[in-house]
């Protein structure tokens, strides 16, 4: 059976280990694996594109946990394309108004209707979270929607702004500088302290956005 393992495990000062893939794909298939595995001394385990970052609570635990996670094996077949049972985790409602709704049918000679059909018609999957709080990297949607960022950053991107870079689909969760291609906007609450998980998106999440 097909198996991918961590192309290098490097140390990440004296209390972290950080593991390193090809894709967000075997990122998320390896944190499925790491969740299950019983791993002394592990604080937290953190995803990003195409690293993992294993936190541990003291530098004792580095050796061992090292010498575990260079003979961690993925299994192909786990690498989830799609959502299982086509169950979705998330339904996102999104008005397809944005700023460079336009510009992104240009680049990737699509009509608009047909950017919006392939935004909602592919489940996306939560790669991992960063940036700010609340905002999670999709990844998995349509391949004819990669386009690069904005040449120029915008100083100021509204909250709720539904966006595209790279492979990546994002929601901004708050009023901040973005150099994303903006497609639509939403009202969902991406980040809000008062609820038991204050992130509405977390990694290895389904979610589907719907026009409104």
């Amino acid at each position: 059976m097909d198996l991918t393992v961590a192309n290098t495990v490097l140390d990440y000062g004296d209390r972290a280990l950080l593991l390193q893939f090809d894709s967000t794909a075997e990122v998320l298939a390896a944190m499925a694996e790491l969740r299950e595995a019983t791993l002394p001394g592990v604080l937290d385990i953190v995803p990003a594109s195409r690293t993992v970052l294993v936190k541990l609570a003291s530098p004792r635990y580095q050796g061992v946990v090292r010498h575990r996670l260079r003979g961690l094996q993925v299994d192909s077949d786990a690498v989830e394309t799609a959502p299982p049972h086509g169950n979705v985790d998330v339904v996102i409602d999104v008005v397809y108004d944005g700023a460079d709704l336009a510009e992104v049918a240009e680049r990737t000679g699509l009509s608009t209707a047909q950017v919006i059909n392939a935004h909602t018609s592919t489940p996306w999957r939560v790669g991992f979270a960063g940036f700010a709080p609340g905002f999670a990297y999709l990844v998995g949607g349509d391949e004819r929607l990669v386009v690069p960022r904005r040449s120029e950053p915008r100083p100021s991107v509204p909250a709720g702004a539904v966006a595209l870079a790279g492979e990546f689909s994002g929601i901004y969760p708050r009023r901040s500088p973005g150099g994303w291609q903006l497609i639509g906007h939403t009202d969902a609450v991406l980040w809000d302290i008062d609820r038991p998980n204050p992130a509405l998106l977390m990694p290895g999440m389904w979610v589907q956005f719907r026009a409104a």
